[in-house]
């Protein structure tokens, strides 16, 4: 069961150390899919047989797939139903039947539509799609109840302007008849650029869920108050260059310490080379102090934080795919300030990582890491092995 989203069989140990509180642990490797499509562009995970276990879910440029959990079987619950490709998923009861359904972004390259998929009568047939709107460019989307009205609306981040300046960060509320009626829509947030990303999180502890973004301008801040929006810039990423498409930032998760101090995380820029954190302020007018943790990799595409080694202190889970024979999986464990931080490689060459999550999936309490790959077009379960404190 998923005790928490941080987000079997016998395979390769990876990692070093001997995995007792306090220590990094090691990992064991589970091929779940060798070859999942062409590019699995996002990893998800859902209760999808409603046996109380989490599943994993892999999305490629034509198809969902899932993976049946303990055995991890295949099941293949759309196929050349959107338009290519799709780029994003994010599950919910949309239509409050109790069993899980997923919102969708497709044919992202070309006009970009939004879809949600829902189980046929027939448990083996191919799931039901409707529409849920257009968005250009859509590219990331994720659930949370950013309008306060009590339950979660889905925010999407495209990745280019298509409507202003900027692009639109928007929130599409489910309507009382989801598949036949439209899907009312709020702009967040219109003058940002190259969103890559975004996360939702109670920032500033006001009991209301904010919007962290990835984009051109770097790593900003959208919150409401009322009916109003405000946008912070907290930090610029990288600059300098004279394109501004490589300027800012791509990805972005926050964290914490076990002091307590709060950091951000981030690949810079979009598809980049550089991975930095920023640290917290101590001072209500300070400025989040950035440091970059590693760099010379390529197309850095995915991240998360948790924390694996049951220190106190949130670890980052990254991912990258184009570095030949070095593209994969690490993670990175903080020093008790957040100043230093160590590298753990997970899969060093056996995914070219498109996306990742991290969550409990075997029930220990301990996290463990998805991810998808995209040269590599395949889908990897790594176990946290840690013992369990007795």
């Amino acid at each position: 069961m998923l005790r928490r989203l941080l987000s079997l069989s016998c395979g390769l140990v990876v990692s070093s150390g001997v995995a007792l509180a306090g220590d990094f642990p090691t990992f064991t490797e589970k091929v779940i899919d060798p070859n999942v499509g062409k590019v699995c562009y996002a990893v998800t995970i859902a209760d999808v047989d409603g046996d109380k276990d989490q599943d994993i879910v892999a999305l490629t440029e034509n198809r969902v797939v899932w993976y049946e959990q303990p055995s991890w079987k295949a099941h293949v619950i759309l196929q050349d139903q959107t338009p290519l490709d799709n780029v994003c998923i994010a599950p919910h009861d949309i239509d409050g039947d109790g069993q899980v359904d997923f919102a969708i972004g497709a044919g992202w390259t070309k006009t970009g539509t939004l879809h949600w998929i829902r189980r046929a009568a027939d448990p083996n047939a191919l799931w039901q799609v409707a529409a849920i709107g257009e968005e250009t460019n859509v590219h990331r989307m994720r659930w949370a109840d950013v309008l306060g009205t009590g339950k979660p609306q889905l925010v999407i981040s495209p990745l280019n302007a298509s409507v202003g300046n900027g692009v639109r960060l928007l929130a599409y509320e489910i309507p009382a008849n989801p598949a036949t009626e439209r899907w009312p829509g709020t702009v967040l947030n219109g003058d940002l650029n190259r969103m890559h990303n975004h996360w939702h999180v109670d920032f500033d502890g006001d009991k209301t869920v904010d919007t962290i973004t990835a984009s051109r301008e770097g790593v900003s801040l959208v919150t409401r108050s009322g009916s109003d929006w405000t946008m912070v810039r907290l930090g610029e990423g990288i600059t300098g260059n004279a394109d501004p498409n490589l300027n800012g930032a791509g990805e972005v998760k926050i964290g914490r310490l076990k002091n307590g101090q709060r950091f951000l995380t981030s690949v810079e820029p979009m598809h980049g080379d550089h991975l930095a954190v920023y640290l917290e302020p101590r001072s209500a007018d300070g400025k989040w102090e950035r440091k970059v943790i590693d760099q010379g990799f390529r197309r850095g595409h995915a991240l998360w934080t948790a924390d694996f080694d049951n220190d106190g202190s949130d670890d980052i889970a990254f991912g990258h795919s184009d570095t030949p024979e070095k593209f994969g999986v690490s993670v990175y464990s903080p020093s008790a300030d957040g100043t230093e931080w160590t590298r753990h490689i997970l899969d060093a060459g056996g995914m070219a990582t498109e996306d990742l999550i991290v969550a409990d999936l075997t029930g220990d309490n301990r996290p463990d890491i998805v991810a998808g790959g995209r040269g590599t077009h395949n889908v990897k379960l790594y176990v946290n092995e840690m013992p369990v404190a007795k």
